[in-house]
């Protein structure tokens, strides 16, 4: 499952035991990607309060499906499969609509943005995380002129930074760590977005 030591459930005690209660969904099952962090349980309770309020609040305004979409673009562009069928299963379930999150996926899969189905809007925010994702240093100001031109606000374009930012330091974190899905239940995720402190996994 990775490269490290990592403490499974049953074997916890003291505050990681605390924090594993607090994300873990059925069964005691405890994503991989937090168990991670068993070794030095105050990053996985940073990990998961970046995780949670970035994509998982209800502050957000970009529709969460469409958040989850950056998740998957971005987790491709990094070939991490683990982030891509996570947050794809996440985002199906989300969208409700078979057909387009497939399609969605086989645009991604092949990084040709512009064949999914998307609006020009959220055809820019994806070009938007491929440069922060490829080539961040190369970022300029014109991309957020454009966000703004399109309609996002700029507490949008910070939602869409912050998800972009998010998942490169968790695809680094993943294929850093050598985390796989074994054992996983995919497409969890907290979705009590009205209580922050609610890390529960459903």
């Amino acid at each position: 499952m990775a490269w490290i030591q990592t403490i499974p459930y049953d074997d916890a005690d003291g505050k990681l035991k605390m924090l594993y209660d607090r994300v873990k969904g059925p069964d005691n099952n405890v994503d991989n990607i937090m168990m991670m962090h068993s070794l030095r349980p105050h990053s996985m309770e940073g990990h998961m309060a970046i995780y949670k309020y970035v994509l998982h609040h209800t502050g957000n305004t970009v529709p969460k499906w469409f958040l989850e979409t950056l998740g998957v673009w971005v987790s491709r562009l990094n070939d991490c499969d683990y982030c891509v069928e996570h947050h794809f299963s996440g985002l199906k379930r989300l969208l409700q609509d078979d057909a387009k999150a497939d399609a969605l996926r086989a645009a991604i899969e092949m990084r040709n943005i512009s064949a999914a189905p998307l609006d020009e809007g959220q055809k820019l925010a994806m070009e938007y995380a491929r440069q922060l994702t490829r080539d961040p240093g190369g970022m300029t100001q014109d991309i957020v002129l454009q966000l703004r031109a399109a309609g996002y606000t700029d507490g949008e374009v910070l939602e869409i930074n912050q998800v972009s930012a998010y998942f490169n330091y968790a695809n680094r974190t993943v294929l850093g760590l050598g985390c796989s899905t074994k054992g996983d239940i995919l497409g969890l995720s907290p979705n009590k977005s009205d209580n922050p402190d609610d890390w529960s996994h459903t």
